[in-house]
C-alpha cells in the first residue's frame, strides 16, 4: 500500500512506521489528516446516496455504493485494515464491516482491498479511492 499510494518522497518514512508496533501509532496519529496519497492515483469516493432516504438509509445506501465501487474494480469480500481505530487496526475484516466501522466516522482508515492496487481512505476531511 506505502509503495503504491504514497508519494515517493515519503515512502521510506512511513514504511519505517509501519513495521514497528511502537512506530505505528506515529503513522496513524497522522492519518486523520493525511496528506501524502500520490494524486495520480487518488480520486474523491463518490457515495451518491439517495436523499429521499433517512439519515440512517443515506448512510447505508452510500456504504453499500462504496462497497460495490470496489468490488466493480477488483475488490476481494475482505480487506486488511490499517486505522486510528484500535479496534480494527492490523486486522482482516469483510468489506462491508471494515466500511460500517469506519465511513462517517472521523477518523483516519486505509483499506486494503487489492495489494497494491486498490484501497479505500476515510479521513476527517475526505474519502478517497486508491487505484492502479
Amino acid at each position: 500500500m506505502v509503495q503504491a499510494f504514497i508519494v515517493p518522497g515519503r515512502q521510506e518514512r512511513f514504511l519505517y512506521l509501519l513495521t514497528n508496533p511502537r512506530r505505528r501509532k506515529k503513522f496513524l496519529d497522522e492519518l486523520g489528516h493525511f496528506r501524502w496519497f500520490d494524486g495520480r492515483f487518488a480520486a474523491p469516493a463518490q457515495w451518491k446516496p439517495d436523499c429521499a432516504l433517512s439519515v440512517w438509509g443515506r448512510h447505508q445506501q452510500g456504504i453499500q455504493n462504496i462497497a460495490n465501487l470496489l468490488r466493480s474494480r477488483g475488490a476481494a469480500k475482505s480487506c486488511w485494515v490499517i486505522s486510528q481505530f484500535a479496534g480494527i487496526d492490523g486486522r482482516e475484516l469483510e468489506l462491508e464491516s471494515a466500511l460500517e466501522a469506519v465511513v462517517g466516522k472521523g477518523m483516519g482508515s486505509i483499506l486494503s482491498c487489492v495489494p497494491g492496487r486498490l484501497a479505500y481512505f476515510e479521513g476527517e476531511d475526505e474519502s478517497l479511492v486508491l487505484a492502479r
